[in-house]
């Protein structure tokens, strides 16, 4: 059994485990406990020795046979605080063991300890082989990572200005990726303003995150901050993969998922995070199966960890710039100089978002002007008039999440809702006070100090009249770009917009036939946003995703893998 000990927790993390501390901490009978051990190699500890520590990578799941072990996470300025005790029949990890990424919790031996090892890749196994109690192992393992995220216990310390645009990226991206953090602000709290002084942090140098590791950064950026979680780690150079899916959108989890279930050997990249534009959405309520709407988050961080279960190797953030023509296999090359090779590639890289036309945008991106409306925008727009411009179902999912947090909220189109939203969306903005819509707009000017907004202005497009309003943030939803650019050297067939073409179309510009979603390239395939011609909606995202794992299959039975690690190692 496990022993709850809450007594000096976080109040989120006690609240999820009055509700559901089953489901979080279950006890395995015996029968379940013999079930399982052959999946694992036997350990044991004495009395006061650590099973693990924050910030390394643990021996992964284990199986208590016999003996306690006290499972406690890290905060700022505090005490170890205690999560659980783990007792016979219970079994110690979350989401981090199923990927081998560093432990988020300490765990020290109460008594003497027999346990059961099981390595990330027989966790995968097991829970796969293990339909019913899998389930319940990977429901436990999720729940428990939620708990350490509204704690915010066993991941990295920011320390910076609140409202600060490097502290909103960095925060995002963890929120994005699904990792726990803890934000202070050296102005108010002592120990922030301490290590600033300790360290001697200038302003240029802040925000500074402190690692589980104890290692310092000074104001980094996504990739530096995630090698020093151990979010991502070096790229095998010798191995050589299936399919290399570049995009964890909608489209390419999709694809990861089917792909992996299938036994194909995955690697997916994403540049920032995985969820895509999908994953910044305030709620979707007209995907299939969910009649009560979930958030983006929501939905793309199930299919996250669906993909993990499936054994998809997982580099986020890792930025492919260069598809290698003439190399066979397929070779990448990322942004660190790394190569990936693979036999087929599956490029789901969406679209970037659009920027708006005017004055000194960039020196409000990131703290006043935003391109996604998550909770972390919500907090920073509280009782505050801000505005949207866009006329999409995502700048309406956007608005009505604004307008539950804002005291005003501007809706900024160039045409009427009804021509350019869903219906659904049209009457719920039309029934909430605090939204006024202003048709046939565009902004003409942004005014502010340093990086705040203080107005917005703009202009009737048919009159030239400019109104402006005292707005602190405003939301930009106005389309979006393809994401195809790093394809430039790879002579990849675009249409005049940008956007791959695939099949007859693709192959009508090389004169050869292509399947369906191949490219112009063989052995290149695309799904989602990034495709020409696709609806961009994220249920056809998902089926291209499940369309091309059969076309990959077909690919890939006229490609022995021995002749191409032969041509590899000739190439390399």
């Amino acid at each position: 059994m496990s022993r709850l000990t809450g007594a000096r927790m976080t109040n989120p993390q006690q609240s999820l485990i009055a509700e559901r501390g089953a489901q979080m901490f279950p006890t395995l009978s015996e029968a379940e406990l013999a079930r399982l051990r052959r999946f694992g190699e036997p350990v044991r500890f004495a009395a006061g020795e650590p099973l693990q520590r924050t910030g390394e990578t643990g021996h992964g799941l284990m199986l208590i046979l016999a003996g306690e072990v006290q499972v406690t996470q890290r905060m700022p300025g505090m005490a170890p605080v205690p999560i659980v005790t783990h007792k016979t029949g219970s079994f110690m990890g979350e989401l981090a063991q199923l990927s081998g990424r560093p432990v988020l919790v300490d765990a020290d031996a109460l008594t003497d300890v027999e346990a059961v090892a099981v390595s990330p890749d027989r966790l995968r196994a097991l829970i796969i082989a293990e339909a019913v109690l899998g389930e319940r192992i990977m429901r436990a393992l999720i729940l428990r990572r939620v708990g350490l995220i509204e704690s915010g216990g066993g991941g990295p310390v920011i320390v910076g200005h609140a409202g600060n645009g490097n502290v909103l990226r960095l925060v995002n991206f963890l929120r994005r990726n699904g990792h726990p953090y803890q934000q202070l602000d050296p102005d108010e709290d002592s120990c922030a303003h301490t290590l600033v002084v300790r360290f001697e942090v200038t302003p240029e140098e802040l925000p500074i995150v402190l690692c589980p590791s104890g290692k310092l950064l000074r104001n980094p950026d996504e990739g530096q901050l995630a090698r020093c979680l151990g979010l991502v780690g070096p790229i095998d150079p010798d191995m050589l993969y299936d399919v290399v899916v570049i995009g964890a959108g909608p489209a390419g989890l999709a694809t990861s998922v089917y792909a992996g279930s299938e036994g194909l050997k995955v690697l997916t990249l994403d540049c920032r995070s995985f969820g895509g534009q999908a994953g910044a959405s305030s709620r979707i309520e007209n995907y299939l199966g969910f009649p009560t709407g979930i958030t983006g988050m929501a939905l793309m961080g199930r299919a996250f960890n669906q993909a993990q279960k499936f054994g998809v190797e997982m580099a986020i953030p890792d930025e492919a710039v260069q598809l290698e023509c003439g190399m066979d296999p397929l070779q990448i090359r990322l942004a660190t100089g790394e190569r990936v090779r693979a036999r087929a590639a599956v490029i789901a890289t969406g679209a970037t978002y659009r920027r708006l036309d005017v004055a000194g945008l960039d020196r409000f991106e990131g703290a006043s002007v935003h391109y996604w409306a998550s909770p972390m925008e919500g907090n920073l727009c509280a009782g505050a008039e801000v505005a949207l411009v866009g006329g999409g179902n995502s700048a309406g999912q956007a608005v009505v999440y604004l307008a539950g947090q804002a005291k005003k909220v501007w809706l900024l189109t160039r045409r009427p809702l009804s021509a350019t939203m869903s219906h659904y969306l049209v009457e719920r903005i039309a029934q909430q006070p605090n939204i006024e819509v202003v048709t046939g707009v565009e902004i003409s000017r942004l005014d502010g100090e340093h990086d705040r907004l203080s107005s917005v202005c703009w202009r009737n497009v048919a009159s030239g009249e400019e109104t402006c309003r005292a707005v602190s943030h405003l939301f930009s939803f106005i389309g979006a770009e393809p994401n195809t650019d790093w394809l430039a050297s790879a002579g990849i067939a675009r249409d005049p917009r940008g956007f791959l073409l695939t099949g007859a179309e693709a192959g009508a510009t090389v004169g050869e036939e292509r399947l369906a979603l191949e490219t112009s390239r063989c052995g290149v395939f695309a799904v989602g946003d990034v495709r020409a011609s696709s609806v961009k909606r994220v249920a056809a995202s998902v089926g291209d995703g499940a369309q091309v794992v059969a076309l990959l299959h077909a690919w890939l039975a006229n490609r022995p893998p021995e002749q191409q690690t032969v041509k590899a190692v000739q190439t390399a």
